[in-house]
């Protein structure tokens, strides 16, 4: 680890613990994502010298995992809701759920790869079945802005599958 990340961790570790506990009512979840903030400067230490406002560039990388945390918590309740609405003779087993699981998982990684707006336009058309149309009234896109999202969204699929 480099000195500069090793001084701003001790300096700014705490502080960012509690500033993620206060959005996540979860010691245990703020930690890990104070955690993966700290690994996301290792994974680009270059980015590291030039920081003026630690504190804020701090905040920036966790507000984006926060973002993710919140997506997957909320794509976790849908899905266990759905599994919840199914009738008893459809029940999954255990193996197929861990299966379906990890699948969503996949899935939700393979969305984080899109833009927000492209991926909030990928989903409203693949989960929800908006045509272009109603996607395009509700997000106030262009209908081209929106049939750009879905291309986005098609050729990542595309090329995660080959």
């Amino acid at each position: 680890m480099s000195t500069t990340i090793r001084v701003l961790y001790e300096n700014n570790h705490d502080w960012l613990c509690q500033w993620l506990r206060r959005r996540l009512d979860c010691r245990d979840e703020a930690v890990d994502l104070a955690h993966d903030t700290f690994l996301r400067l290792l994974r680009r230490p270059d980015e590291v010298p030039g920081i003026g406002e630690p504190r804020a560039f701090l905040t920036t990388i966790a507000r984006g995992l926060l973002n993710d945390h919140w997506r997957r918590r909320s794509l976790e309740e849908a899905w266990l809701e759905a599994l919840a609405a199914l009738p008893v003779e459809m029940a999954v087993s255990p193996e197929n759920l861990v299966s379906m699981q990890q699948e969503l998982q996949h899935l939700d990684a393979m969305l984080a790869e899109l833009a927000p707006k492209a991926r909030e336009v990928f989903v409203l058309s693949q989960l929800e079945g908006l045509t272009y149309k109603q996607i395009a009234d509700r997000t106030r896109l262009s209908d081209r802005t929106v049939k750009r999202y879905m291309a986005q969204g098609f050729t990542l699929c595309l090329t995660l599958m080959c």
